[in-house]
């Protein structure tokens, strides 16, 4: 005589049958990409392309969490107005909610000698808010209009570098 009788295995089965889609579904992500492209979506969250460079791949997105990542083939890197440079990750990541990009993690700006990650980026108006954490900049909504290339940034046809405009405001938390 077998471990299973014929009844025992055929209840065993049905249980099965029952419980294993829900425990699938239970250790699943939710993760939503649909036809836009990262550029459109992080517009319908009131951001300008420009703060993704050229070049996105992919993302996913999390409607639950806001998590949400977006995919390079390698990583990026590129200087505006002379005095920043820009590095994004091969894939970057954190939390997205209406005008505000939170616990961002694979973008980081040199300042001086030192890379810093760049942590939040909030929209305030017409402006965007960029924080590292001790300290932040504000730059016009208007700079990111367009979105920077790898290597050359916003003017690649000349390889001369476009100059942001001025109105930065630069503060301390």
């Amino acid at each position: 005589m077998g471990f299973f009788t014929n009844q025992s295995f055929i209840s065993l089965s049905i249980f099965l049958l029952i419980v294993s889609p829900s425990l699938v579904l239970a250790s699943v992500n939710v993760v939503v990409s649909d036809e836009r492209t990262a550029y459109e979506f992080i517009n319908s969250f009131g951001f300008p392309t420009g703060i993704l460079p050229k070049g996105v791949v992919g993302y996913d997105y999390d409607p639950s969490s806001g998590k949400f990542a977006a995919y390079f083939n390698g990583t990026c890197s590129f200087s505006v107005e002379g005095s920043y440079q820009l590095k994004y990750r091969s894939a970057i990541n954190g939390y997205i909610s209406m005008g505000e990009l939170s616990r961002l993690e694979g973008v980081s700006v040199k300042l001086f000698w030192f890379w810093i990650d760049i942590v939040e980026v909030k929209r305030v108006g017409d402006d965007l808010e960029f924080s590292v954490g001790i300290a932040g900049a504000g730059f016009p909504v208007d700079n990111f209009v367009e979105s920077p290339q790898c290597g050359c940034g916003l003017n690649c046809m000349n390889f001369q570098v476009r100059k942001l405009k001025t109105n930065v405001t630069v503060s301390s938390y």
